[in-house]
């Protein structure tokens, strides 16, 4: 089904993703070691990479980086790694006998400490021996206290372990980036070439068009009308229409639609790690229209009563972009915009 709410698994149930989805493909039949899937927040970037994953028929372990906490611990990180393992017994027989490993049944522990510690490294050398995809969704959350360890260890398999190849996911692309730092000289993954998929929103007419064909799929007429009011709600945004849809199939009550989006939204960006009550100072005064550097320097210094330094302002409005919230002082998700307004 076009509409869901969970990523999809199968090729049949994308719409328009046949070039992102035959590019990686491509570059997991050609042995790529490295491969960055990109794109803001409810782009379809985890449907893209489990259809892509399933279609190359090869074994593969996904880490969901989504609840590692801001500092994690090496213990978090170890038992993140174990829950993410295959449970097929192709790879639970390279596991065996590896210092480090215990094989309970079908439940795997590694340890992190003490003379029998595994390092990252020696994991991905033994997952080696047979021909594996390595995925990590929102790698930018592998920032942290083992950030280095965890570069050191891609890095090496990128030279050593010629039959793995890692697919990193990030929604927050400027941070994913600024974290591997390929280009900087003093990062373990500097001069290693990744292969880059960027996945873009629908364009008018396919954002229209996967709404139709999505209600025809649920059996449900929806008016020209009513679509085009969903377009210029959610932009394209496949995650949001998909949430539309599926919604006004239901309840076809589109404000309700509407707020439920925006309050999810504004939910999210609270709990963003390292937005503080400046920077979402700072999103409200960008969603009240100012869009200058000027004005909003006006803005939050009119809010907070008090000056802000040039560094501190620019340093904000640097990361919001890292961050894959704004570009130019323009939201790049609508909704976001909509939240903002209520920070």
């Amino acid at each position: 089904m076009l509409f869901s709410d969970r990523p999809k698994k199968s090729r049949k149930d994308l719409y328009d993703r046949e070039k992102e989805l035959q590019e990686i493909i491509d570059a997991i039949e050609k042995d790529s070691p490295l491969i960055l899937l990109l794109g803001i927040r409810r782009i379809g970037k985890t449907s893209v990479l489990n259809v892509a994953i399933k279609e190359s028929g090869i074994s593969s372990i996904i880490l969901d980086l989504r609840s590692l906490r801001k500092n994690y611990s090496r213990g978090e990180l170890y038992s993140l790694l174990a829950r993410s393992l295959p449970r097929d017994q192709k790879v639970l027989e390279l596991l065996k006998g590896l210092r480090g490993i215990k094989i309970l049944g079908n439940e795997v522990e590694i340890s992190w400490k003490g003379r029998d510690s595994l390092s990252i490294a020696e994991l991905f050398d033994r997952l080696n021996l047979r021909r594996i995809v390595i995925a990590m969704d929102e790698a930018q959350n592998l920032r942290g206290p083992l950030s280095e360890e965890v570069k050191n260890a891609i890095a090496h398999a990128y030279d050593y372990d010629d039959k793995i190849t890692f697919i990193l996911t990030g929604s927050e692309v400027g941070t994913l980036l600024d974290f591997l730092r390929i280009d900087d000289p003093s990062s373990p993954l500097y001069g290693r070439h990744a292969v880059e998929v960027n996945l873009q929103r629908f364009d008018e007419a396919n954002s229209k068009e996967f709404l139709r064909k999505g209600f025809e799929e649920l059996g449900a007429k929806v008016s020209e009308r009513e679509i085009h009011k969903a377009y210029e709600l959610f932009d394209g945004i496949v995650g949001w229409l998909s949430l539309f849809g599926l919604d006004y199939s239901r309840k076809r009550d589109f404000d309700e639609i509407k707020e439920m989006a925006i309050n999810i939204s504004l939910a999210e960006l609270k709990s963003l790690e390292g937005l503080s009550h400046r920077y979402l100072i700072v999103l409200k005064c960008i969603a009240d229209g100012e869009n200058t550097w000027s004005k909003v320097e006006r803005c939050l210094m009119q809010k907070e009563k008090g000056s802000i330094s040039t560094r501190t302002l620019s340093s904000i409005l640097r990361n919001l972009e890292k961050m894959s919230i704004i570009k130019d002082y323009a939201f790049l998700d609508p909704v976001y915009k909509e939240a903002s307004k209520r920070l």
